[in-house]
């Protein structure tokens, strides 16, 4: 979302000129570390007002960008996960009449997703601001960590009101599900599920800018 908020994927920027979307990051992961990972975009609350503004030339003094600038944005960014080592199946789906643009691949260790997200930060396809190592594993020790990311609050505070109002009503969600038993976590912002094989985090997106929530978490496998 570099085009228009240094905050977030740069192949979003239709859908961040209004509020009330969800961000849903998802991940599968096997015994053997492999398995898969989805991110959703979901603007389907917005989409009265999307459809408007994909009619406009500008808003806010910015650019709208077109159904084609985005759909080569989104298939740029596929490309650059399938040329990933240890990244493989990756698929995009975009449907414009609800506003959901989705993306999901499948790795062998879940670091292969930092790779991914280094590769397109490298190609200018991320925000500078884009947090990249995001996971990390250690079998012998049976545990995965959600790592801590940088504040975003410094860029926030300089960004205009007008943009700023891009984050009321947003969200994000992060689901993780496991075929290992989780024996213990150290967020218990996370729900866990009763068969204690998942784990969810929910939030406004506005309070992890200000650090008000924490995606940090260290999962530890019975």
């Amino acid at each position: 979302m570099k085009i228009f908020f240094k905050l977030f994927l740069s192949f979003f920027p239709l859908i961040l000129l209004t509020s009330c979307f969800d961000i849903l990051d998802k991940a599968n992961v096997k015994a053997d570390g492999s398995g898969e990972y989805t991110i959703i975009l979901n603007a389907s609350k917005s989409k009265t007002r999307l459809a408007s503004i994909s009619k406009m030339e500008t808003i806010n003094g910015k650019k709208v960008p077109k159904k084609a600038e985005i759909e080569n944005k989104i298939n740029e960014a596929a490309k650059t996960f399938r040329g990933t080592p240890g990244i493989s199946n990756v698929k995009t789906t975009l449907d414009f009449d609800n506003y959901i643009i989705k993306l999901s691949c499948n790795f062998k260790k879940i670091e292969n997703i930092n790779a991914g997200l280094e590769k397109l930060k490298a190609q200018n396809i991320l925000g500078k601001m884009i947090p990249t190592q995001i996971y990390s594993q250690n079998y012998e020790k049976k545990v995965l960590t959600r790592n801590k990311v940088n504040t975003f609050k410094t860029d926030y505070d300089k960004m205009s009101k007008a943009d700023k109002e891009v984050f009321n009503g947003a969200k994000y969600i992060a689901v993780m599900q496991f075929e290992n038993t989780i024996k213990s976590q150290s967020n218990k912002s996370y729900q866990l599920s009763p068969n204690r094989k998942a784990i969810k985090f929910e939030a406004d997106i506005l309070d992890l800018i200000l650090q008000k929530k924490n995606v940090q978490n260290t999962i530890l496998f019975q």
